[in-house]
């Protein structure tokens, strides 16, 4: 099947023909993979015969996928211009991500709020990570409703609530920008991200 078709599947339709150029002109292997808890993409450099490869999570919706696709691919470019010399989401990064970002702008393909938190995101020197909560929650509103999986910092504190491998979980106070939250079988202690999705059991 064209890679084109394929890809409309999974991106908005009118972003699909942009990046199918991008996997052939950077001759990347491009995998839309299972989800990962706690990753929404990857990209791995050249290594051992092996080129570029870019996988991201299948389940996204189309804006995340998009977003989540030209951070993978702005990755690339800067391992092409930098090597290992630039840091993973440095200045060069975020350079050439907001440089590939601009035909989806001139495309109107985001929503004027996903649009806006990317702007912020890319202006701000000191969200030097992709771990932008404004830029993530904007991106998640366009997810279909899931009804049973809450976020830990809309959780009462004290409540429990459980992860897709069944342990469960106490909230506690926030620390700084994640939350403390104590396993109830071990008593030991995690710090979770205030956007992590988890299952709230009723008390």
């Amino acid at each position: 099947m064209d890679k084109v078709k394929v890809l409309e599947r999974y991106l908005p339709p009118e972003a699909a023909p942009l990046i199918g150029r991008w996997i052939d002109y950077f001759k990347c292997e491009f995998k839309i993979s299972r989800n990962r808890g706690t990753k929404f993409g990857d990209y791995r450099a050249p290594y051992d015969g092996k080129g570029h490869r870019i996988s991201v999570n299948f389940d996204l919706n189309p804006y995340a996928f998009l977003v989540t696709t030209v951070h993978e691919f702005a990755h690339l470019h800067t391992w092409n211009e930098h090597k290992q010399k630039a840091k993973p989401h440095g200045s060069e990064w975020k350079a050439n991500f907001k440089k590939m970002m601009q035909p989806f702008f001139e495309k109107d393909v985001f929503p004027p709020d996903i649009k806006q938190a990317i702007t912020n995101y890319l202006n701000n020197p000191a969200a030097s990570s992709c771990s932008d909560l404004t830029l993530f929650r904007s991106l998640r509103k366009y997810d279909p409703v899931k009804e049973s999986v809450h976020t830990v910092e809309k959780l009462p504190i004290k409540s429990l609530f459980k992860l897709k491998d069944g342990r469960v979980f106490r909230k506690e106070e926030k620390l700084r920008k994640r939350y403390k939250c104590v396993e109830v079988s071990s008593r030991r202690v995690y710090l979770f991200s205030p956007v992590a999705e988890v299952e709230l059991l009723e008390g």
